[in-house]
């Protein structure tokens, strides 16, 4: 069984259903407030845990309520959480809207996000795991201090590089598997995303940085996988009734985590993290909407091949 560290954001999702977003200057009126657990680092590591995985999560909370709830719900999840570490700040917020179409739109108050540094990383023993996946939600010092001391100890990263905002793409060359969808392919590579050929171009633009591997999704047009060597996989979308994307591709890269390093080929793992955050989409939330092992290979086999 895979086991996997998990350095990221936790936070409390506070969403809102709308009709459409509103334009700047103007009010509209919600129709339905939620409170959900979210963060990109904790559903990366409920997705990999619901996908089999033995997780643990490094990070920080604040010493408040929502700090206390998200550990208990992750706790409900058999995520090991003796890594979280508390900060004398907000625990992280996300302000999310989602209009008719399940489209989201978020603001990001990162809180005791940002205040998890490259001290905190130091105190990981890494050596016991796997594979890391890592986001873009934490202070920059930290997301530096895991790479270095990951390609130290030869532990491969798998990373998604959002929010994209930030990013120092001179990282690219210390990370094992790049996971990203096409805006911030298009942002690192320079080049615009229209679909499997312009995905290509761009896995390439970024492969000249040193990267090694990369995972590009597409959304309604599915996934691609390519390495230097030259090996290409590409996957369709499964056609779902679309309720909510958020935390769709965190459900594909924990998936796909978990199922790599439990040993299953690019193909297979590209099929089980599709079949995932395919049901992900299919229902409301952050981690309420993430599917279990279960669900996703019924799922699957009600697919003909």
């Amino acid at each position: 069984m895979a086991n996997i560290l998990v350095v990221g954001s936790m936070n409390m999702d506070i969403v809102t259903q709308v009709d459409r977003h509103p334009i700047p200057g103007e009010t509209i009126q919600g129709n339905a407030t939620n409170f959900y657990i979210g963060g990109k680092g904790a559903n990366q590591a409920v997705a990999a845990s619901r996908s089999g995985a033995l997780v643990a999560m490094a990070g920080a909370i604040g010493s408040d309520a929502f700090g206390l709830d998200i550990i208990n719900r992750l706790a409900e999840d058999r995520i090991e959480l003796d890594r979280v570490v508390k900060k004398s700040v907000m625990t992280g917020v996300a302000l999310i809207t989602i209009d008719q179409a399940g489209e989201n739109h978020i603001i990001l108050s990162a809180g005791a996000n940002n205040a998890y540094g490259a001290n905190d990383v130091d105190q990981l023993d890494l050596a016991r795991y796997d594979v890391i996946l890592l986001q873009n939600e934490i202070s920059v010092a930290a997301t530096a201090r895991v790479l270095d001391r990951a390609v130290e100890a030869n532990i491969p990263v798998f990373m998604n590089p959002a929010p994209i905002a930030g990013f120092d793409v001179a990282q690219l060359r210390k990370v094992s598997f790049m996971i990203l969808n096409e805006l911030e392919a298009e942002e690192i590579s320079g080049i615009e995303i229209g679909g499997i050929d312009e995905a290509k171009q761009a896995a390439k633009r970024m492969f000249e940085s040193g990267l090694s591997r990369i995972i590009i999704t597409l959304g309604s047009k599915g996934s691609l996988y390519m390495d230097q060597t030259g090996i290409f996989v590409e996957m369709p979308a499964f056609s779902v009734s679309v309720v909510d994307t958020t935390a769709a591709g965190d459900t594909f890269i924990g998936a796909f985590a978990a199922k790599h390093a439990d040993g299953s080929t690019i193909r297979e793992c590209l099929h089980y993290a599709t079949a995932a955050s395919a049901l992900a989409v299919s229902a409301a939330g952050a981690q309420s909407s993430i599917p279990t092992e279960d669900e996703v290979m019924a799922f699957l086999a009600t697919i003909k091949p």
